[in-house]
């Protein structure tokens, strides 16, 4: 497979959901824009964002609703104002108080409700709507929203025609007084992807590239599960019988029990790994660099008997390999893949990725644990990596200094300064926001072909605006920024860019 490296640069990690706005989540509108200058003018090539998908139980963006679809969380409001499609009233009503976070229960009571208006005075003879219905882009997302608008729950409980995606009950169901529903669901896809392929034309004209993730497993109670489900390890009722996960590790001594559907990878390699091309190619459409998340388990996966109560219970099992990828390229060309390799690796993995040709991930909050052959430091990085500071799944930079010991803190204070000395990058390291800098500067000054710097780091805000914490439940997603990046952030980001020539 041919290699893949990326031009060098310097980018920033912020979600769509984290941008500020007036409307109580971050939109595809005017504030993304203003992003997307706020990069271009201080120097940054990337724009690193999480999944674009639909959200379901848990409003995680790695458990969508459809691995194909976009959140309608996302979609502008003030733009369907001005297509005439809400009035100065309704858009009023949707304001919140701009607040670092999301009230994604708020959101689920009303957003909804305000999007149906918006529908109502749809013009759905639009003849670029109708040709997207023809399209069937969205068509299994429309009728699986649709049957759970009807019936509720989760699909393995609706009636057995539907559970099982029977084709004349679907056909009947779509073409019958639920047509108008269908149809909402639809608009919904439509809107998003009329907004988001107009933001990323802008941020790709602004010399930005936008680099978007793909989840590794989809959600149980999924358009693609309930679609789709021999590409899945079910049993004749259609619920899992084992499901994914990761063993005990770094963010977790029981592991990480995530409770996704395991794939069924016989039945996809027999069909020539169709569905999963197809996944590759929406997200190349969707985004220039594409991220696969947890890409270890496409090389070995961690299997765990469904209804077990932790990771602890667990077998790692073969997966598809390089065979997927070489799929992917003769039916999709060159592959702009950067491969979440982080967590336990073994020599598989390695051996994956480099088949592959893909860049690898390096974190410089795991850098610095005294040993000299830690594959994160900036010494022991190469140039086909893209480095962070940290991810969505870690302490913020600031965060997890604060959580040193003042013992812990002198030797990573020294740890770090040895590093900045190897790289030929200088900065003070007295205290805890000087180390959150020192750590920008490592990850900038590395031989990564990317850095990539989250945007707390950036602002050095510790972990009330952490994205994710793996395996607690509660309290995720949820971070927004109150507004765009301060200048004097950036001004010194954008130093710092220049210094390391990227």
């Amino acid at each position: 497979m041919q290699q893949y490296l990326p031009p060098r640069g310097a980018g920033v990690l912020c979600h769509i959901s984290s941008l500020p706005n007036k409307y109580g989540i971050g939109s595809l509108g005017k504030e993304a824009y203003e992003f997307v200058d706020t990069l271009a003018k201080y120097g940054a090539k990337y724009w690193q964002i999480l999944p674009l998908q639909q959200t379901g139980y848990g409003d995680s963006p790695y458990q969508s609703v459809s691995c194909t679809s976009g959140n309608p969380y996302f979609i502008d409001l003030v733009d369907l104002h001005k297509q005439g499609l809400l009035d100065k009233e309704e858009l009023k009503s949707a304001e919140r108080k701009l607040k670092n976070d999301i009230d994604y229960g708020d959101l689920y009571v009303n957003r909804y409700k305000l999007l149906r208006r918006a529908y109502a005075r749809f013009n759905v003879k639009n003849p670029d709507f109708v040709a997207f219905i023809e399209s069937g882009e969205a068509e299994e997302y429309a009728l699986f929203q649709s049957l759970k608008s009807r019936y509720g729950g989760v699909f393995n409980t609706f009636p057995d025609a539907y559970k099982y995606h029977e084709h004349l009950a679907i056909y009947e169901f779509r073409n019958s007084v639920y047509r108008e529903e269908y149809c909402f669901w639809l608009f919904l896809q439509y809107e998003f992807n009329i907004q988001w392929a107009k933001l990323k034309e802008y941020a790709n004209s602004k010399g930005i590239s936008i680099i978007g993730d793909i989840p590794l497993y989809v959600a149980y109670d999924s358009a693609d599960v309930w679609s789709h489900p021999e590409l899945f390890k079910l049993d004749e009722d259609l619920n899992p019988t084992q499901v994914a996960g990761v063993p005990p590790d770094y963010f977790s001594e029981d592991g990480q029990l995530w409770g996704n559907p395991l794939y069924n990878w016989d039945a996809i390699r027999a069909s020539g790994y169709d569905w999963w091309i197809k996944r590759i190619a929406y997200a190349k459409r969707m985004y220039d660099i594409v991220r696969i998340d947890h890409f270890r388990g496409l090389d070995r996966y961690y299997s765990i008997p469904a209804g077990a109560t932790t990771a602890r219970e667990g077998e790692w099992m073969q997966g598809p390999g390089a065979e997927l990828f070489e799929a992917a390229e003769r039916a999709l060309g060159p592959l702009n893949i950067i491969a979440e390799d982080l967590g336990v690796l073994d020599e598989g993995v390695v051996a994956l990725r480099e088949a592959c040709g893909f860049p690898s991930m390096k974190v410089m909050l795991f850098a610095f644990d005294g040993e000299e052959d830690n594959d994160y430091l900036p010494q022991n990085i190469d140039k086909h990596s893209v480095v962070y500071t940290g991810t969505h799944d870690n302490d913020t930079a600031l965060g997890y200094m604060l959580k040193q010991t003042d013992k812990q803190f002198k030797a990573l204070k020294k740890s770090i300064r040895a590093a900045l000395k190897y790289e030929g990058a200088y900065t003070p390291v007295v205290d805890r926001a000087d180390a959150v800098r020192a750590l920008v500067l490592c990850a900038l000054n590395a031989r990564s072909a990317i850095a990539v710097i989250p945007v707390q780091d950036i602002l050095c805000l510790d972990n009330w605006s952490r994205m994710n914490t793996p395996s607690v439940a509660e309290g995720n997603w949820r971070f927004r920024l109150t507004a765009q990046p301060n200048r004097n952030a950036m001004a010194n980001l954008k130093n710092a860019i220049i210094r390391a020539g990227r």
